[in-house]
């Protein structure tokens, strides 16, 4: 009986192993999809400027080889914060056509809201000049 037990444990295990190991994996592709690594991209631009031309391409290895271990635990997060069905489901939307399109213009989207935010904070900073003299 105990083995009997035992082999329904361990199956049961198994199981339970499988479906975290494709709902991390399901995690993974909507971050992708998603376009949530787009600012990743941008940042390692960013930061290449200031890098000396000579170390640029060893920079950029190191940066690309540091990006799956905060993919992994960006999936983690979204494991934490969404079922699987919702990760099924946004994965659903990010391989429909808006979905795709929402994709493609997430790095301009980003790159303009920047700017716009970065605007914008020049406006308050002199809005709270007027307040605090």
């Amino acid at each position: 009986m105990k083995k009997v037990f035992l082999t329904f444990a361990l199956i049961f295990l198994a199981n339970m192993a499988s479906a975290q190991d494709s709902f991390k994996a399901d995690a993974l592709k909507v971050i992708e999809l998603s376009g949530a690594a787009g600012p990743m991209q941008m940042a390692k631009e960013q930061i290449l400027q200031s890098i000396p031309e000579a170390k640029k391409m060893e920079f950029s290895k190191d940066f690309d080889a540091s990006l799956p271990a905060l993919y992994a635990k960006l999936a983690t997060i979204y494991m934490q914060t969404y079922s699987a069905e919702d990760v099924k489901a946004m994965l659903a939307f990010y391989e429909s056509p808006v979905g795709k399109k929402i994709s493609a213009s997430a790095g301009d989207l980003f790159k303009k809201s920047t700017a716009a935010g970065q605007e914008w904070g020049a406006d308050l900073q002199a809005m709270m000049m007027k307040y605090m003299q």
